[in-house]
C-alpha cells in the first residue's frame, strides 16, 4: 500500500522486481506478437491522404521539429506558456531533434504544439502540423492511422484512491464511480475487468484527478506514471495506487506520421542511442534520465529498474557502441 505521503518514494508505485518484470515483458510481447499474426490483415484500412511533405523536409527547411501532446501530463510531459516543454517525452524530442541537425546539416530546435484536452494529435501529425508526439501507449488501432517508434518506457494502468477504500482487486469496483479517460485503454481496461462498474469519462488524467479530489469519482484508473506525478505535482495526501501490479502493463512510444520511414529511422536510432548511453553509464544521458524519473526525481525509480526496461527495448535491435574520441597526438 503507498500513501500519498510515500508517493515520491519509488518501490510502492513499481513493486515488482526485474525478474517479475521480465515475466510481465515476455508475456505481454507474446500475446501482442500473437495477435498481430493472428489479426494482420483487418489492419490493413482505407488508405489515409498523403501528407503535405516529409517529415525530413520540412525540417531541413525550417529548422524545426514541431513536437504535438498534451502539457499537463508530468513527467511525461509538461508545458508553461513561454517555456519549452519539460520531462522525458521532452527529453526524447531533444534528442531526436539532435540526431536530425546532423541528418539535415543545420541546427533543429524543438517547438511544442499543445494539443486540447478531449482531442488527439494523430490528426496535427497526419496532416504535416506536427511531426512527433511522444510518451502514448501502443495501440493497433491507431496504428492503423499514426505509426509507432521503438518504445522509450514502459509502464501500466492502476487505481488511485483514498487509502482503504480498494485493494485493487477488479471485484470490489463493482456498482463504483472510476473515473478514466474517455475512449483510453483505461476505460476499456476497466469495463473488460469489471462490466459493473460506472465508468465516468473524463477529457484529461488531469480533469478526473480533479474530480477523485472533490468527492465526484470513488477511484481514477490511468497510467502509474501519471498518476504518481499530478498526484505530487497538487501536493495530494492520503491516497494509494494499487494493486502492486497493475492491471496492464504497456510499452509507451513516440508517434510519427505513418509511412515516412526515413524520419521514423532517426526518430528510433536517436531513442536507441539514449538508452544505449544509458545502459552504458554516459554521465549526461544517465543525469538527464535519472533528474526526471531515476533515482534523483520525485519518481524515484531505480537505476536497475530503469536498465532492465532499456536492455529490453533493445534487444531486437543492433547494439549502439560509444566510440570514445581519439585521444590528441602528443
Amino acid at each position: 500500500m503507498q500513501t500519498a505521503d510515500t508517493l515520491p518514494t519509488p518501490a510502492p508505485v513499481f513493486r515488482f522486481g526485474r525478474s517479475r518484470i521480465t515475466r510481465r515483458i515476455t508475456t505481454r510481447i507474446a500475446t501482442r506478437t500473437a495477435t498481430a499474426c493472428a489479426a494482420g490483415v483487418l489492419l490493413a484500412g482505407p488508405a489515409l491522404p498523403a501528407r503535405a511533405a516529409d517529415v525530413l523536409d520540412r525540417v531541413a527547411r525550417s529548422g524545426e521539429l514541431v513536437l504535438s501532446g498534451y502539457g499537463d501530463l508530468p513527467p511525461l510531459l509538461t508545458a508553461l506558456p513561454g517555456r519549452q516543454p519539460e520531462g522525458y517525452g521532452a527529453l526524447v524530442a531533444e534528442r531526436v531533434a539532435a540526431g536530425l541537425s546532423q541528418a539535415v546539416g543545420r541546427p533543429v530546435r524543438v517547438r511544442f504544439q499543445p494539443v486540447p484536452a478531449g482531442s488527439s494529435p494523430i490528426q496535427a501529425l497526419s496532416s504535416g502540423k506536427a511531426d512527433l508526439a511522444c510518451a502514448f501507449p501502443f495501440s493497433w488501432e491507431q496504428d492503423m492511422r499514426i505509426d509507432h517508434s521503438l518504445p522509450i518506457g514502459l509502464s501500466g494502468l492502476r487505481l488511485l484512491a483514498p487509502v482503504g477504500r480498494f485493494d485493487g482487486n477488479p471485484a470490489a469496483l463493482a456498482g463504483r464511480s472510476i473515473g478514466v479517460v474517455r475512449s483510453s485503454l483505461a476505460e476499456g481496461e476497466l469495463l473488460g475487468m469489471q462490466p459493473r462498474a460506472k465508468a465516468v469519462p473524463f477529457d484529461s488524467l488531469p480533469a478526473a484527478l480533479t474530480a477523485l479530489q472533490s468527492g465526484k469519482v470513488e477511484g481514477v484508473i490511468g497510467d502509474t506514471l501519471v498518476l504518481t506525478g499530478l498526484a505530487q505535482s497538487r501536493g495530494l495526501k492520503g491516497l494509494v495506487l494499487t494493486p502492486e501490479l497493475p492491471y496492464e502493463v504497456y510499452g509507451v512510444a513516440c508517434l510519427v506520421p505513418q509511412n515516412d520511414s526515413a524520419f521514423r529511422h532517426q526518430v528510433n536510432l536517436a531513442i536507441a542511442r539514449m538508452q544505449q548511453e544509458y545502459l552504458d553509464g554516459e554521465p549526461k544521458t544517465v543525469a538527464a534520465v535519472n533528474r526526471i524519473l531515476g533515482p534523483d526525481s520525485a519518481i524515484g525509480m531505480p537505476e536497475g529498474r530503469l536498465q532492465a526496461i532499456f536492455a529490453g527495448v533493445l534487444i531486437g535491435v543492433e547494439t549502439i557502441r560509444i566510440v570514445p574520441a581519439a585521444a590528441p597526438a602528443p
